[in-house]
């Protein structure tokens, strides 16, 4: 009996000790005095030296198929860009639809629908497609950063970044932060989603394009245009494309590669390949095709960071819950909700509530999934929440906050970048919209998911 106690008061030292180590990593990551991947290594380091974590317990997480499949993603991303294939979706939206100022956004948020779930990277969306053909719009319509930016400029970079959520949010594969919120919401429940890129998709669906649909007219009232009609933008837009050319074998293979790869991302379950093995297996298609060489993929330095980063917040947060640290917590604010005599419907609204609202604290949005989604999950589900409903529900979350600041995602520091807008109206339409993503997923998500069986 004594050896037994002894045991478990080194697991809660180890425990408590992780999760000192743990905080300290993520405060290092929003704070940022060292580049994120140097921080985390650190971390992991310090967690080995002083023998809070196996080395093996330390490095597990490297070989996790979610990790390895973020990573993959990238190089998709740069498929796109080195392809020039994301550019040509954009001007044949924009060709067809630019006729007016509120015609262009939806054209754009259109295109950037089309290719989030094989193009994963919201960042690389915003600054290798989207900021280069809404600069290039905004300077024909004599709209500059600075006094002019009002006239278009304003208007297409806010429009394009709050909508960026609900494309990141409509596809499992649309954001990084999407897988790692399944892994580590999974890690929790035990529940293993049934084709989780379907059922993704399913539950997304009808809040997502209700969402894609509104946010342009908000952002619209919000941050009006001077300029309402852009007749010129069609002819632009064709010009471009034919100055492009007609599609290359490259961007042709790129098309058929990501097609292989969406369909076995829908359907490999049922054939018994994984969503990693439908990434390798596409990865692969274009080496050999000499789409991609694999210089591209060792200059893809985002990638290698994130796989760093990514890992180490994942094993950590993973021993944390082998530990039962994260049990031991999410109990206690169980507890505190059941005295409340909350109802899970209410302790789920108030969870994404506060998962929503931390945000504000965070500069990255895979560093608050990291930091948060798997605590607030096990509170969820504690406290009687559907698992599939708490899972799904804080991972659409986490898309949510993404345009709230210039800061809250990659892809808002690429926006607030061009300077089109300043810090006060982006801090204004960031929290407007937010709470207008919040009230249009519950408004038009709650009904839905009781329709398809969340809960």
């Amino acid at each position: 009996m004594g050896a037994g106690l002894r045991r478990g008061a080194e697991a809660r030292r180890q425990a408590w000790s992780l999760l000192a180590i743990f905080l300290s990593t993520i405060t290092g990551l929003v704070l940022e005095p060292l580049p994120v991947g140097a921080w985390a290594f650190l971390g992991l380091t310090v967690a080995v030296a002083t023998k809070v974590l196996t080395f093996q317990a330390a490095f597990g997480a490297f070989t996790s198929d979610v990790i390895w499949l973020i990573v993959i993603s990238f190089f998709f991303a740069k498929g796109f860009v080195k392809t020039g294939l994301g550019d040509r979706v954009a001007n044949v939206f924009v060709a067809a639809l630019g006729k007016s100022t509120l015609g262009l956004s939806y054209g754009l948020v259109g295109a950037e629908a089309l290719i989030a779930p094989a193009m994963p990277s919201t960042t690389a969306r915003a600054g290798g497609v989207f900021l280069p053909i809404i600069t290039s719009l905004a300077a024909q319509a004599g709209s500059a950063p600075g006094p002019t930016s009002g006239r278009l400029g304003a208007f297409l970079v806010q429009a394009q970044l709050q909508c960026a959520a609900h494309s990141s949010a409509l596809f499992l594969t649309a954001a990084a932060q999407n897988l790692l919120s399944l892994k580590l919401a999974t890690e929790v429940t035990g529940v293993a989603l049934a084709s989780p890129w379907l059922l993704w998709a399913k539950a997304a669906s009808l809040p997502a394009l209700a969402s894609l649909a509104l946010t342009p007219l908000l952002v619209f009232k919000l941050l009006p245009p001077t300029l309402t009609d852009t007749p010129e933008a069609p002819a632009a837009a064709r010009a471009r494309l034919a100055a492009m050319g007609p599609p290359s074998r490259e961007e042709k293979l790129m098309v058929g590669t990501m097609g292989l790869a969406v369909s076995l991302w829908v359907f490999g379950d049922a054939i018994g390949v994984s969503s990693v093995l439908a990434a390798m297996i596409a990865l692969c298609s274009l080496l050999l095709s000499g789409v991609l060489v694999w210089a591209d993929c060792l200059q893809e330095r985002a990638a290698w960071d994130t796989l760093v980063w990514f890992a180490v917040l994942v094993g950590m947060s993973g021993q944390l819950s082998a530990l039962g640290l994260v049990k031991v917590l999410s109990d206690a604010v169980a507890a505190a909700l059941a005295a409340a005599h909350l109802g899970w419907p209410a302790v789920a609204l108030a969870m994404n509530g506060a998962y929503f609202a931390l945000h504000y604290i965070f500069a990255s949005q895979t560093a608050h999934v990291g930091a948060l989604l798997a605590a607030s999950c096990a509170v969820m589900v504690t406290a009687g929440v559907p698992p599939v409903l708490a899972t799904l529900s804080l991972a659409f979350t986490t898309n949510l906050f993404g345009g709230i600041t210039h800061y809250s995602s990659g892809q808002a520091a690429v926006y607030y970048g061009a300077g089109f807008t300043d810090l006060a109206t982006t801090f204004r339409v960031g929290a407007i919209c937010g709470l207008a993503n919040l009230a249009i997923w519950l408004g038009v998500g709650v009904p839905w998911w009781r329709c398809i069986g969340l809960f």
